[in-house]
């Protein structure tokens, strides 16, 4: 079958269960983004086999209980990669966040209790065959997606499918069948039973692997899911919530600041302390919200004034860009500027005025030429605070608002960051309390 062709190390492990009697079928986001055409590397299995019996196949040395308790077995191929195995099961009890699930179901039983249809095919690597008793298949051909059965059951089941139908509908450029929209739709109200966990994951997710969150983003608001969940969003704009389109999608784990990035460029319209409230009760990573807050107050602080020097007929001063470049932190200089170049561009591309592309790339490498090549921080100074101390000046607060004095003066004449000068105009400080 076209596309259709699952890792030997995975036909090793279906073989194998096979041979000891039980089902085995590939199933998951494998069999849907193969069909789609997409690369997957995480082949995850279905068995008629229970958990024991998985691990008694085996062995205990390549098999880990990721989750046994849901019939799901970690299993190490020959390469040490581990492929989920689990057990066919059928739900039996929920609470639209946890299910108590019985095993002993049939491989039909199993894809009915999954989300969506394109995600409820199976495949069989030992003989070719495609199990879909949904129309998966053909609801990828249409590029919809569709809810298993009853759609408001579906999302009753579990109040994370919904997010999960919009985030999948964005990926790939489907639409959202009208039954399912609406079942979202009526599941918003509920959203808030979800953990906060799992709601920071799947925006993860989004900002992660859609190219275009926005489309995402405006469905959440549109279906009241950020009413729940964010209200801050609820009425957020589409320009508002494009400005992530415009930041680099994260793709690769050398770049994993950039989906701190792309919340950076979600959160500009509001304040910083705002911001930090909604990462924080989404239980984000301390220092995934002190970057981000960073970047929101900064945009907010000196955004306005870049754009007002960045769309005159002349160029920023130079004291102009180096004062910037101290307000946002030598290191912090690529961020920063990815987020004013997106937010501008999203207010471009919504159709109002922006200081243009050029100017921007211009005011960047301006940027990071002064953040190598001039003081623009208390490290670059040619004092420091043992030379204040020996100077007379005792340590304390005061002594703190002479250097940041001193700095603020260098960086507005850097022929100034001489020891002599510095030292002059400390103890003139000190002595006026200026």
């Amino acid at each position: 079958m076209p596309h259709l062709d699952p890792p030997p190390n995975v036909l090793d492990i279906a073989r194998r269960l096979e041979s000891a009697g039980f089902e085995a079928w590939c199933v998951g986001g494998a069999i849907r983004d193969a069909l789609l055409g997409e690369r997957h590397l995480d082949w995850d299995l279905a068995t008629s086999a229970h958990p024991a019996a998985v691990r008694e196949i085996f062995g205990a040395r390549s098999t880990i209980p990721v989750g046994i308790e849901f019939g799901t077995v970690g299993v190490l191929d020959r390469d040490g990669v581990m492929h989920e195995v689990t057990t066919f099961r059928r739900d039996v009890q929920t609470d639209g966040r946890h299910a108590k699930v019985e095993f002993g179901a049939s491989l039909d039983d199993d894809l009915a209790r999954r989300d969506l249809t394109i995600n409820a095919i199976a495949y069989s690597p030992t003989r070719g065959e495609l199990r879909d008793p949904f129309g998966g298949q053909a609801d990828i051909e249409r590029r919809v997606v569709r809810a298993v059965g009853d759609p408001d059951e579906r999302m009753r089941e579990d109040r994370l499918r919904a997010l999960r139908a919009i985030r999948f509908a964005a990926r790939f450029g489907f639409e959202l069948e009208a039954g399912t929209r609406g079942a979202i739709e009526r599941s918003a109200p509920f959203l808030g039973r979800l953990s906060a966990e799992r709601v920071k994951q799947e925006m993860d997710k989004t900002l992660e692997q859609v190219r275009r969150p926005s489309v995402a983003l405006i469905t959440w608001r549109d279906t009241g899911a950020f009413a729940t969940l964010i209200p801050g969003l609820a009425t957020a704009t589409d320009e508002t919530l494009s400005v992530p389109d415009f930041l680099a999608q994260p793709g690769s784990t050398r770049r994993p600041s950039r989906r701190t990035e792309r919340y950076a460029g979600l959160f500009a319209g509001l304040s910083a302390a705002e911001a930090g409230a909604v990462l924080g009760g989404l239980r984000a990573a301390r220092q995934e919200i002190q970057h981000v807050t960073a970047m929101v107050e900064r945009w907010h602080s000196i955004g306005p004034e870049i754009e007002r020097a960045t769309t005159r007929d002349t160029d920023p001063a130079d004291a102009d860009v180096r004062r910037w470049v101290s307000a946002v932190g030598r290191l912090e200089i690529p961020s920063f500027a990815r987020l004013v170049d997106g937010a501008w561009a999203a207010r471009r591309a919504a159709g109002r005025e922006a200081p243009p592309a050029a100017a921007v790339r211009r005011l960047y490498r301006r940027l990071l030429r002064s953040a190598f090549n001039d003081v623009v921080d208390l490290g670059g100074l040619a004092i420091d605070g043992d030379d204040l101390r020996r100077a007379g000046i005792p340590a304390g607060p005061r002594m703190g608002s002479i250097l940041q004095a001193l700095l603020a003066a260098v960086i507005a004449d850097p022929s100034r960051n001489a020891a002599d000068w510095l030292l002059q105009e400390a103890r003139r400080l000190q002595a006026t309390g200026d």
